[in-house]
């Protein structure tokens, strides 16, 4: 059980820390901490665009249009934070 449990929640780990950063970084971004016009910033924050979009896009399409606000990543933090330490222990009987 241990080595199916073991790589998932190492995989759930590994999102909840790149959306962290992802979340961060858009409010950074949006109070003008961080200018896009840098080289570095850009691609960081593209690259983790190109990796969460897929994951936020589905949401998207579920949640109603609230234009200035992006719901989609909540969303995705509040599933992944119950997948993570909630529904997969419950599944191995860890709890």
């Amino acid at each position: 059980m241990y080595a199916i449990y073991g790589p998932i929640k190492l995989i759930l780990d590994v999102a909840f820390f790149i959306m962290i950063i992802h979340i961060i970084m858009s409010w950074l971004i949006n109070f003008q901490v961080l200018n896009l016009g840098q080289q570095f910033v850009a691609q960081v924050w593209y690259g983790l665009n190109r990796l969460l979009e897929p994951i936020y896009r589905p949401i998207r399409n579920i949640l109603p249009d609230t234009r200035p606000l992006d719901l989609a990543p909540l969303v995705a933090f509040i599933v992944l934070i119950s997948l993570r330490d909630f529904i997969l222990p419950e599944l191995f009987g860890l709890i």
